[in-house]
């Protein structure tokens, strides 16, 4: 079952393909040299044995048949070892110079050009085989001059090279195939331990990851941005249960509380006063519930990311001072010195709703957790780049609990008795995200501070004017 998983995988078959193609231009490779090779012996021994006919044949022309007899027999008796036969037949095709020795079994060629001749050569229990390229040409007058050069070692030679060819191919193929096993193995290992970690969390494991195997190479960049992807799954999965059952606790009190007053009412048949006391009461609970939900849409609609189309050039210090006269009525009521201390102008870059609101949530929680004769700063600086920060002298938030206060529906406070959804924070850093800014919780001394700090505004846009937002390029 393993081997026919190795042999179905795609690395196999790519392997299989490149292997093809590999074979493919090597055999046109090698096959090319060797026909080469082989061509190029050939014509070295045909130009040869035209050179010494050419020769012989002249001399024929200019001094008769009978000096070209003697001059036959000659070369034929100085080549002892049959690498080279001379040969000279009269008109009736019969041998008068040189000759084949005793024992061999030739086929002259009848024709005149160049053919192959076998001879063999029988030595009691021994065979001897040599191979010829022999030339025919005719003489004038009658008569044939047949010149033959043994070519066995050059066709030994060809043999070989066939052979190492064929040898080369056949372990090409053989590695090709091994290599092919052994890489498919590989990738199949790595590939089903990514398998079985992703199948032990679809049933619910979500704390399984995927070991790399520290190559650092493209299956261990990839495993790392699965993981990455696993633990972002993992927290908001963990999240969305958090924000389930603090939902479920938060709503639960005030959906109980109109229950029983409208059940208290229905029961005790109250006069018109109280029926309407009870209705507001009722109305009161509705807002609070509509406001909860209101803040879970803004928090999604911002993590969903505005268009940049919609976003501009905000001076911070003008959108503060804003805010500020907004919250100036219920500072006062609290008896909260609500300031915002002077300063330029400081240009961001963003969404000026979104921005305002983050803003207006976190003057609204300075304001209430900062008792009475308490102050709120707030003030828009350009150090280290376009920021608001908001100052309270409240209770301050410790430092350990400052990560889990800006989760949703966190509250500090034990007993919730504080009014709330535990929503603000969790907006503010939802905007801060959608703007790429910074959201600091820092001491106070007493008290918190809360930065909201931005990328700095880009050169090529102008700074905010009346005359209307620069819109950031996408």
């Amino acid at each position: 079952m393993r081997t026919t998983r190795l042999l179905r995988s795609s690395t196999f078959r790519v392997t299989v393909v490149y292997l093809c193609l590999f074979l493919a231009s090597a055999i046109a490779i090698l096959g090319f040299v060797y026909f080469y090779s082989a061509r190029f012996m050939e014509q070295q021994t045909r130009e040869t044995l035209q050179v010494e006919s050419d020769v012989l044949v002249e001399m024929h022309r200019y001094r008769g048949f009978a000096p070209l007899i003697s001059r036959v027999d000659r070369r034929a008796q100085e080549i002892a070892d049959y690498s080279t036969i001379y040969l000279l037949l009269d008109a009736r095709n019969v041998i008068v110079a040189g000759s084949l020795a005793g024992g061999f079994e030739a086929r002259l060629p009848a024709e005149p050009g160049f053919d192959h001749l076998r001879l063999i050569e029988v030595e009691e229990t021994k065979v001897h085989t040599f191979d010829y390229l022999m030339l025919r040409t005719d003489l004038p007058g009658g008569g044939a001059l047949i010149i033959g050069r043994d070519v066995s070692d050059k066709l030994r030679t060809q043999a070989v090279l066939r052979s190492a060819i064929f040898l080369g191919l056949f372990g090409m193929i053989v590695v090709g195939l091994v290599g092919g096993l052994l890489m498919s193995r590989w990738m199949l290992r790595r590939i089903e331990a990514v398998n079985r970690t992703t199948q032990q969390i679809m049933a619910g494991d979500l704390g399984q990851r995927i070991k790399p195997a520290g190559t650092d190479d493209e299956f261990d960049g990839l495993i790392n941005n699965l993981n990455a992807m696993l633990e972002r799954i993992e927290r908001l999965m963990k999240g969305m249960r958090q924000v389930s059952d603090n939902v479920a606790h938060d709503l639960r009190t005030p959906l109980n509380r109109i229950r029983s007053r409208l059940e208290s009412a229905l029961i005790s048949e109250p006069d018109a006063a109280e029926a309407r006391e009870v209705l507001e009461q009722t109305l009161r609970d509705a807002d609070a519930l509509i406001a909860t939900f209101n803040a879970l849409l803004s928090i999604a609609r911002i993590e969903a990311g505005a268009p940049q189309s919609e976003w501009e050039t905000v001076d911070l210090a003008e959108l503060a001072a804003d805010v500020v006269e907004l919250y100036e009525p219920l500072a006062e009521e609290k008896d909260i010195a609500l300031r915002q201390d002077e300063h330029g102008p400081a240009p961001a870059v963003g969404n000026r709703q979104l921005i305002a609101q983050a803003l207006a949530n976190l003057v609204d929680n300075a304001i209430k957790y900062t008792p009475e004769g308490g102050r709120v700063d707030v003030r828009a600086t350009t150090a280290a780049g376009p920021a608001i920060e908001v100052a309270d002298s409240g209770p301050g938030i410790p430092d350990g609990l400052r990560e889990q206060a800006l989760q949703r529906f966190v509250r500090l406070d034990p007993e919730r008795s504080t009014p709330g959804n535990g929503l603000g924070l969790s907006l503010v850093q939802a905007v801060a995200k959608l703007h790429d800014a910074e959201l600091r919780l820092d001491d106070n001394h007493p008290g918190l501070r809360v930065t909201l700090r931005f990328r700095p505004v880009p050169p090529t846009l102008a700074p905010a004017s009346a005359a209307g937002p620069a819109v950031v390029p996408a």
